[in-house]
């Protein structure tokens, strides 16, 4: 009788294979970063065989560490970095292009063609989507018109597209070129009513149709296809979990029920509201995306808030500052200073998300003196970080017509307990941690468990989350008004940065 679920749960900067228990508990684990390209301004890459050798490289780790056989296993759930694109011959495996990450800008002058054209209103409409950089669909053009031969190539059959759940699946299973509606939702190229790709905006985008993938449920009970036995698992093992990582992090947090919210503190920053079965459609700069789908019951819809920078802020402090030698610093170092000095950090390093959506800002740094020091800088960090969840958290309390009570918060920066008090400061809002904090990686084994029956039911699933800490806000509201009133003065000075050649 298998014992455990696998999770792999490839995020920007690494990746890793996570084995669970029926509790939801954390039995082994191993994590291995791989390589951040940029070749030039506003530029991000992966290289998607690094990708593939760390995921086999964590696999065979974890199960070392578990000292467990593959036999245990009931199922393996997909979770990845969303938008990043990866096209890649169907005969050799072999990538024709570094990935495109999803923080890349370089396809902004594909998205303003598209908005000249007149095209936004068919694509927000249709995919719940602005015209962004941030993206698939514009990756893919971009690849097939300037690396050579691919556009030949893609409308003879001969290369495949993915993001980089459909490019692990593919390795695992030995060539099944699936995706789930999640990571679909994530391409501008899906029809959010129908799940299926629209055939009108492949046509503006000029993506011929046999590049992409099938989509199939986010838990689904047909699996996907099995672990190769010559892979990394050394067995067959059903593949059939796939969830994009922010929806599975929502999955993880139990966050099933309309009304109910999430926010993931990772590279980025990702604030998801669960709509239910309704599409809401934002009027507030949020995107429009499918949560989740599990099995043939209804797609369930979410609103999110996207923020490019967060964990990413604080490795840019360590990277290319030298302010501090490890992100666990900055907690001690934020609270060595009552304040930030008057001091703002607005990281719009590739421009800047929800609610925004400007590709031509760039980051500032505002307000310094004579005074400013070192702390006042990081912890000027930690609130760009708060801030900008305060304005995903404003335009959906504005969307949904109900102001959140309780936000559940997850991911690697969650450690950080000070951050998490300026979090409930800055909000006014409680702030929930849960016992288990890598809620991806468990929301991803939550969906391939559920198609195998290791889990009965989402209510099996509620019944293993649990709490381990709370915040509540300290910060008196006149303070927080005008906390967030010099923030938003420090955003407009990050506008019209960028020009289409930076």
């Amino acid at each position: 009788m298998p014992k455990y679920v696998g999770a792999v749960d490839s995020g920007t900067t690494s990746t890793r294979f996570m084995l669970f228990d029926h509790s939801g508990s954390v039995v082994a684990y191993d994590q291995q970063e791989h390589e951040q390209i940029f070749p030039r301004s506003g530029w991000v890459e992966h290289d998607p065989l690094e990708i593939w050798q760390r995921t086999q490289q964590v696999i065979r780790n974890t199960l070392a560490k578990a000292q467990i056989q593959p036999q245990e296993i009931a199922a393996i759930g997909i979770t990845n970095q969303r938008e990043t694109t990866v096209i890649w011959d169907r005969q050799t495996g072999q990538p024709i292009h570094n990935a495109i990450v999803w923080q890349d800008t370089r396809t902004d002058r594909i998205c303003q063609e598209m908005e000249r054209g007149g095209h936004r209103d068919r694509f927000y409409h249709g995919t719940g989507l602005p015209l962004a950089t941030y993206f698939s669909g514009p990756k893919i053009r971009w690849m097939l018109e300037n690396v050579p031969d691919a556009r030949a190539r893609a409308e003879a059959g001969e290369l495949l597209f993915g993001n980089i759940d459909t490019w692990l699946i593919w390795n695992l299973t030995g060539g099944q070129h699936v995706t789930d509606p999640t990571n679909a939702s994530r391409t501008m190229l899906m029809d959010l009513r129908r799940l299926e790709w629209d055939e009108e905006l492949l046509a503006i985008l000029d993506i011929p149709r046999a590049m992409l993938p099938e989509i199939r449920p986010s838990s689904d009970p047909g699996i996907y296809g099995l672990t190769r036995p010559d892979g990394p698992f050394g067995a067959a093992i059903p593949v059939c979990g796939d969830l994009g990582d922010q929806q599975a992090a929502t999955v993880g947090q139990t966050c099933f029920d309309p009304g109910e919210a999430k926010n993931t503190y990772g590279t980025g920053c990702f604030m998801l509201l669960n709509t239910g079965t309704e599409i809401v459609h934002s009027r507030n700069g949020l995107l429009t995306t499918v949560c989740y789908k599990m099995g043939d019951a209804p797609a369930v819809y979410a609103l999110e808030g996207s923020i490019a920078m967060a964990g990413a802020t604080i490795q840019w402090l360590r990277d290319n500052l030298g302010l501090i030698q490890d992100a666990a610093e900055t907690e001690a170092i934020g609270q060595s200073v009552p304040d930030t000095g008057g001091c703002y950090f607005v990281p719009a390093f590739s421009g800047l998300f929800a609610p925004y959506w400007r590709s031509d800002a760039r980051g500032v740094i505002v307000g310094l003196t004579r005074y400013t020091n070192k702390a006042h800088i990081v912890r000027a960090a930690l609130e760009a970080i708060c801030y900008q969840t305060r304005e995903v958290l404003d335009a959906m309390n504005a969307d949904s017509g109900v102001p959140l009570q309780r936000l559940k918060v997850d991911g690697g920066a969650t450690v950080n307990n000070f951050l998490m008090q300026l979090q409930a400061d800055i909000l006014g809002t409680e702030v929930v941690r849960p016992k288990v904090r890598e809620t991806t990686s468990l929301g991803a084994a939550y969906a391939a468990g559920l198609a195998v029956g290791f889990w009965e039911d989402l209510d099996a699933l509620r019944a293993n989350w649990q709490q381990d800490r709370s915040w509540q806000p300290q910060l008196d509201e006149a303070r927080r008004a005008k906390g967030y009133a010099g923030w938003k003065k420090a955003v407009e000075r990050t506008f019209g940065w960028a020009s289409e050649d930076t």
